[in-house]
């Protein structure tokens, strides 16, 4: 069987790795547990996740056990990687709550069955039981505070502010490895590249307490061509999750994306053959548009299942081609047709404001049954739903039928 490490190489997932001659040999040989953290800010993972699951997913198809570490400790401190600010502390009760709904959506990815079964543990269970005094002699005293003040993830917080809380961290995400690699016979962590020097502090930490076979792999994240993370709308993060972004909604977003990321966003965020990615990302002009609309469905289908994707794609196509039903589109409740145009666009949160939705409009991003609306002061009526539905449209690209 081909090695993990060449399979993630190929799909471009690789950023960094702390021993790769060494790990590679290993992961040839043997078959290993690795594994990735997940702190349950949310009640959902964002495409900021799916990267890290889709790394787990091959690597359990290559007869490696994931460990997903649903971080319950560590949450209550907050990762300061990447953050200007520190994080708002949630309670026991939304950490609980949160961990629940991200176990269900991790079991999309990897399997619990099987001889290399994934399995799923939260750091609350090890951390919220330790003794400060105890730990900062154990650990604390085997980390530098120099070299972290270093360390990109603190460095870019030290003019704005840092505080002991958020330092403690690295020490603690450092232990959970510690920690795996003693109870699971852990060997890898993986994450992404922001993710680069906590990954580093668990490693050293097991290979100062004596061990030699602990291991450091980061992927690269998502971005656009421009170098921002994807996965952001204008509603805010693409959630996994069905209620926080619909299945139409998140088919649009891949069906959309720049030409320059088909590749990419075919390596990473599908299990299409090397073969077929390679005819896919080969195609130019318009035809480039066949490639979007089957990494769209293949990636709609990966979370939200086929049937989802299906009329996810259904819908799509009745509104750029005539063809299909509107049934599957975001679809918004008026209370009656006798409302402002301003107020159609808040409501359908294309606009939070009615100043900036007179921009919209003033600007030409506001089309009605694709009529453009250059009145800030029209008003809906009856004549606009004659097919008992009319569609609101911002741009090229956000449709809402309103009924």
């Amino acid at each position: 069987m081909e090695n993990v490490i060449d399979t993630l190489n190929k799909r471009n997932y690789i950023e960094q790795i702390t021993h790769p001659n060494e790990l590679k040999e290993l992961l040839g040989k043997e078959k290993i547990s690795f594994y990735i953290g997940i702190d349950p800010t949310a009640d959902s993972l964002h495409v900021g996740h799916f990267v890290s699951l889709m790394v787990a997913s091959h690597m359990q198809k290559a007869g490696h056990r994931p460990i997903i570490l649903v971080g319950g400790g560590t949450a209550t401190i907050g990762d300061p990687s990447g953050k200007t600010d520190m994080r708002k502390m949630l309670s026991r009760e939304e950490i609980n709550h949160n961990v629940a709904c991200i176990k269900k959506q991790v079991e999309k990815f990897v399997s619990f069955e099987g001889e290399n079964a994934a399995i799923i543990v939260d750091n609350s269970d090890w951390l919220l039981d330790l003794k400060f005094i105890d730990f900062v002699r154990e650990i604390g005293s085997l980390f530098s505070v120099n070299k972290m003040l270093a360390a990109e993830c603190y460095k870019q917080r030290l003019e704005t502010g840092l505080t002991f809380f958020e330092m403690s961290y690295m020490l603690m995400q450092s232990y959970d490895f510690w920690y795996l690699y003693n109870k699971y016979g852990c060997k890898l962590e993986i994450g992404g590249n922001d993710q680069w020097s906590n990954i580093i502090g668990g490693v050293d930490l097991i290979r100062k307490i004596g061990k030699d076979d602990s291991f450091g792999l980061t992927f690269k994240l998502l971005t656009t061509k421009e170098g921002k993370k994807m996965g952001k709308t204008e509603k805010g993060a693409l959630w996994l999750s069905a209620e926080k972004t619909s299945p139409y909604e998140f088919y649009q977003y891949w069906r959309n994306v720049e030409d320059e990321s088909v590749r990419t966003v075919l390596e990473m965020l599908t299990f299409l053959s090397d073969e077929k990615i390679e005819e896919l990302s080969n195609l130019k002009d318009e035809k480039i548009n066949e490639a979007k609309k089957i990494l769209a469905f293949e990636i709609t289908k990966l979370i939200h299942g086929e049937d989802e994707a299906k009329k996810a794609e259904e819908a799509s196509n009745a509104l750029f081609s005539g063809q299909g039903s509107l049934d599957n589109m975001p679809t918004v409740t008026l209370d009656n047709r006798n409302i402002s145009i301003l107020d159609a666009i808040i409501k359908c949160n294309i606009a939070p404001s009615k100043g900036q939705a007179r921009t919209l409009i003033t600007q030409g991003g506001i089309t009605l049954n694709d009529e453009k609306i250059t009145d800030t002061n029209y008003q809906l009526s009856d004549k606009d739903f004659k097919e008992d539905y009319a569609i609101l449209k911002k741009g090229k690209k956000v449709f809402y039928k309103l009924i």
